[in-house]
């Protein structure tokens, strides 16, 4: 019997921390058996080997340089599935905090009179990858959950839809039994992030910035009366937490 050629996954980076990909090799206990049904070609954090011949794609970091367009539009080309690894990849992350700013005087801010040598500084406004490519799964967060990695390619092994969780942040806070950070005189955006991270910020003391993107149709009526009822406003809360997604709610 002829054996079955194994799905190929590979790994990309771009503008990013890679930390996405840190959680990925942090699943010491699943990989070996992840590795027994699959072959990974492309993971620049893990091996040196590298192929253009690839079935799954993960794509982490937002796209801030021109060459870096051009390497997307390639593995999209060459990828049956793409798959946006964390939140830089997902809405941009923090690397779109630069997008406030006319791009020639944030590189003189942070590059000085060598600024406008555009051979060597030559960013671009950062930009989501599903503002450039066609994107068919999410992986949200910064980084993100190592649970919802494993279900995404469990799900994409068997051949089935991978489970997308759609609801609130303030679902898992209740489900961990945390006091609201709003009763504590704080403010998160919470009540209009997707959830899916067990609230694990508002449980170690934090509040909730936003990191995995809106979810979808949030209850913003909500939302308003909480802010209300705290003495607060939807736009004062909003640029507190800008931290990201501003390419999604801005014009790259």
């Amino acid at each position: 019997m002829e054996k079955k050629e194994l799905p190929r996954l590979a790994f990309f980076s771009f503008t990013c921390c890679e930390g996405c990909q840190l959680v990925v090799l942090s699943c010491e206990d699943e990989l070996p058996d992840i590795l027994s049904l699959v072959k990974i070609v492309n993971f620049r954090e893990a091996m040196d080997q590298k192929s253009d011949v690839y079935d799954i794609a993960f794509v982490e970091g937002s796209i801030t340089k021109a060459e870096e367009v051009r390497k997307l539009k390639k593995i999209r080309k060459n990828a049956r599935v793409v798959v946006a690894l964390g939140a830089c990849s997902s809405t941009g992350g923090l690397n779109c905090l630069k997008n406030r700013w006319p791009m020639e005087e944030v590189k003189k801010e942070v590059y000085g009179k060598d600024a406008l040598r555009s051979e060597l500084f030559a960013t671009l406004p950062t930009r989501a990858i599903d503002e450039i490519i066609q994107v068919d799964y999410y992986l949200h967060g910064c980084p993100i959950s190592k649970k919802e990695f494993l279900n995404l390619t469990t799900s994409l092994l068997l051949g089935k839809r991978p489970d997308t969780t759609n609801h609130p942040v303030c679902v898992d806070c209740k489900m961990a039994g945390n006091t609201c950070v709003f009763e504590k005189d704080m403010t998160c955006v919470g009540p209009i992030t997707r959830a899916g991270c067990d609230a694990i910020c508002v449980t170690y003391g934090a509040i909730c910035w936003g990191c995995r993107g809106l979810v979808d149709n949030p209850n913003t009526d909500a939302h308003a009366e909480t802010l209300k009822r705290h003495g607060l406003t939807a736009d004062a809360v909003m640029r507190k937490f800008s931290l990201y997604g501003t390419c999604k709610t801005r014009k790259c």
